[in-house]
């Protein structure tokens, strides 16, 4: 396809951004239309200080601030970026349009940020207006000229020459207006005004909150506002029938990509639509705008983590034989849905399930806030997981600009996409779910056609919760061709379940934790971890920050963070659990359990010894060991291996649980007390409990780390408590916590505890640790 025009060969930075950006795809920006206020006003201009400085802090032109090309899947060789230097002001809520604009933004950096200049807080009672002129390129007569914004947060109205052009409701969503008949044909004048009440009003905010702008303490998982104009503002010229999107359904089974070419004014045309790989035309086919057209595709080459092949895609609106427009873009070939794996229901990517592991990805920036400093830095989260040996991303209840998801595609990154949350703590009246659920259908429209989105989140935690499982029924419908997520953290804060979708999502703290698999969706954990490690020189705040498990050392805090990972791999992975979500990828304000700071200056882990156990764990998935399997319904007892103790098995007395010498010549008492009936378990039925031999209805469970015979009291904490999934070990198993993965059962000085390796208790001595936590498992003393 053709890459957008760049007029002028511009500074060394920008051609070598042109460079990295789209490589055969789409290259830079074209890179001006028209001016600024002034040339004086943006040589007067200056960025505020930032919190923090990340790489590229300093990398931000004054003047025309990422122009890269903004849609990746859209493209076409003219446009114009309006990004830069813009006249602004701040008035009441209920103003109108100032007589004066007293400052400057640079824009698409929000006003709370340091990038844009103002670095100012904004609440419900303000309105932000901006103002700038820009000339309509000569070679563009004959075609109509459409305003874009790539977002803008929340109501945003838009007058071009003085005439109102539009009015959008929404902080996630592009929008785009066409202003032709706005135009003078000269120089034009454009005006924006954004009123954005954040958690005070009804809509989508995710982690926004109204703050100072200044570092300082608490916060805790919310963090600064985000107001107004947040992504590229651009300008492009369109035939008066024109192709407005492509919706692209890769059917790699049947060798076929299916494309809805969407489209303004085409009454009476044709669209035409080819794929090509490396230059080749492998597939073509015509057929009606807005209707679905398949395209060949034939032995495709699969797109995935490890492969994240993209095809070239070309879309052409025919009136006859002429080309009244074409446009440019990519897909890739993939499949995913859940299905049976060894009897368990997993999520399967191209027919085959790979296990999913990944972090939370807020999206935040110290000196932009909602906006990455460069397209660079945008593709750099994404990179450092790769780094790490991630294969998925969770991008957490905030929706980040199409080049983002390029990048994610290009990348080979597993997507599963929030739906940016509503405040929490209240129930949306009818009007706030209106506008939310209209947000919704527009976020699905704009990314529906990037590969690497699996999943759609509905819900997190509950937050302005209402309707899931109509909203997730409603959601599958509107795209049967990913997974949907009706509920993330279902079993948290006054969560509601909807009952369907296609996963369900614990969030545990640190966890992993327990998350069982159903008849009808499979296991996934949608958060756990937030180990903490502060970096002195590398906070937002000093001394603010918080995390779930503050670690005290970097050693500490990679042993303690590898150790889940194997967790996972040993022991949640063959009970059923099929991804996870690590708390997080970066510090973000005051917390600090991410994997790097929140400026982006320092990797906290590993690296290498990370990829290490992230790959062994995708791998355990693709190759499993043979599951560790227990006689459901029958009686055992479970016996010390630890050399100079296998005389020993594991009884109860008095409650708790110990280890004994028990022979022929025992008591009979002593031989029912170390017999156990090995049932299914009661949390997880892809693990097990162990009741009583002379106490039916008791079960050996844990508590306070000390481990004890109890009677079941119906509860979910003690049925997680009492479930043990079984793990291969030497000479025997080893039985691992539900609930409390890498923790084990464990015997030392007779007692026996839930110990784990690298915990700071008595009990979690490293001495003979994993000999003292496998059992053999033996003929019951007391049939």
């Amino acid at each position: 396809m053709n890459p957008p025009r760049d007029q002028g060969r511009g500074p060394w930075w920008r051609r070598l951004a042109s460079a990295i950006a789209l490589p055969a795809l789409v290259a830079t920006a074209l890179l001006g239309a028209g001016s600024a206020p002034s040339r004086a006003a943006a040589a007067a201009w200056t960025p505020k200080p930032s919190p923090m400085t990340t790489p590229w802090t300093g990398q931000v032109p004054v003047d025309k601030p990422l122009p890269e090309y903004p849609r990746p899947q859209l493209t076409r060789p003219d446009w114009a970026n309006l990004n830069g230097i813009w006249d602004f002001a701040v008035t009441g809520r209920d103003a109108g349009q100032p007589a004066a604009f007293p400052d400057q933004i640079r824009v698409p950096f929000v006003a709370e940020s340091a990038l844009s200049g103002i670095k100012r807080k904004i609440t419900e009672n303000d309105k932000l207006w901006y103002k700038r002129t820009f000339t309509v390129p000569a070679d563009w007569t004959g075609r109509r000229t459409v305003l874009h914004f790539g977002a803008s947060d929340w109501q945003t109205t838009v007058w071009v020459n003085g005439t109102q052009v539009g009015v959008h409701k929404g902080g996630f969503d592009s929008f785009s207006y066409d202003i032709t008949p706005r135009l003078n044909g000269g120089t034009n004048t454009v005006v924006v005004s954004v009123y954005d009440p954040t958690q005070t009003g009804g809509q989508a905010v995710g982690k926004q909150r109204i703050n100072g702008v200044d570092p300082h303490p608490g916060g805790g998982i919310f963090y600064t506002a985000a107001s107004g104009i947040w992504q590229t503002v651009w300008l492009e010229p369109v035939a008066a029938s024109h192709i407005t999107r492509l919706d692209m359904t890769p059917h790699p089974g049947s060798g076929t990509l299916r494309v809805k070419v969407q489209a303004a004014s085409a009454g009476g045309r044709s669209a035409r639509v080819t794929v090509s790989s490396g230059g080749t035309v492998v597939g073509t086919a015509t057929g009606a705008p807005g209707t679905e057209i398949s395209v060949p595709v034939p032995n495709p080459r699969l797109w995935s983590p490890d492969d994240p092949y993209l095809y070239d895609v070309r879309a052409e609106l025919l009136d006859g034989a002429t080309v009244a427009d074409s446009v440019g873009g990519y897909a890739g070939m993939r499949s995913i849905a859940v299905a049976k794996v060894d009897n368990i229901l997993r999520p399967v990517l191209n027919g085959k399930f790979v296990f999913q592991t990944g972090t939370l990805d807020q999206g935040y920036w110290p000196d932009g806030i909602y906006t990455a400093p460069t397209d660079a830095a945008l593709r750099s989260d994404l990179q450092a997981h790769k780094d790490l040996g991630f294969n998925m991303v969770r991008k957490h209840i905030k929706v980040e600009p199409q080049r983002w998801f390029y990048w994610a595609d290009r990348l080979g990154l597993l997507v599963w996409q929030d739906m940016p949350a509503m405040d929490t703590g209240k129930t949306p009246d009818a009007a706030a779910r209106t506008q939310w659920e209209a947000e919704y259908h527009a976020i699905i429209d704009q990314h529906r056609s990037s590969p690497s989105v699996v999943m759609w989140v509905n819900q997190n935690e509950g937050w302005g919760q209402y309707d899931q499982a109509r909203i997730a029924d409603e959601v599958k419908a509107y795209d049967p061709s990913r997974l949907v997520n009706n509920m993330s953290g279902v079993n948290c804060c006054g969560s509601v379940d909807g009952g369907n979708g296609d996963v369900i999502d614990n969030h545990v703290y640190v966890g992993p934790g327990n998350t069982a698999p159903t008849a009808t969706r499979a296991a996934v954990l949608g958060e756990f971890g937030g180990l903490g490690y502060k970096v002195p020189g590398h906070e937002w705040y000093p001394g603010g920050g918080f995390s779930y498990e503050d670690q005290a050392s970097t050693t500490a805090l990679n042993n303690r963070f590898v150790g889940l990972l194997d967790a996972i791999r040993v022991g949640q992975l063959p009970a059923g659990l099929s991804a996870s979500v690590y708390t997080e990828i970066t510090d973000v304000e005051n917390e600090a359990n991410g994997l790097l700071t929140y400026d982006r200056q320092v990797v906290k882990v590993d690296t290498a010894r990370v990829r290490a156990a992230n790959q062994a764990l995708i791998q355990a998935s693709r190759t499993p060991a043979p599951p560790v399997t227990l006689p459901t319904g029958q009686y055992r007892s479970l016996r010390v291996t630890t050399p100079g103790h296998t005389d020993k098995y594991l009884r109860h007395a008095q409650g708790l649980a110990h280890t004994a010498v028990v022979d022929g010549g025992s008591g009979a008492l002593l031989k029912n007390d170390a017999t156990w009936k090995v049932v299914t378990g009661l949390a997880n039925s892809n693990c097990y409990s162990l009741e009583s031999r002379n106490y039916p209805g008791e079960y050996l469970r844990h508590r306070d780390f000390r481990v004890r015979r109890d009677a079941d009291d119906g509860s979910a904490l003690f049925e997680a408590d009492a479930t043990w999934c079984a793990v291969a070990g030497t000479g025997g198993v080893r039985l691992s916590s539900a609930n409390l993965p890498g923790s084990y059962l464990r015997h030392i000085d007779s007692e026996v505890w839930l110990a784990t390796a690298g915990g700071g208790h008595a009990w979690d001595n490293p001495a003979t640790f994993t000999e003292d936590t496998t059992w053999a498992v033996d003929a019951p003393w007391a049939p």
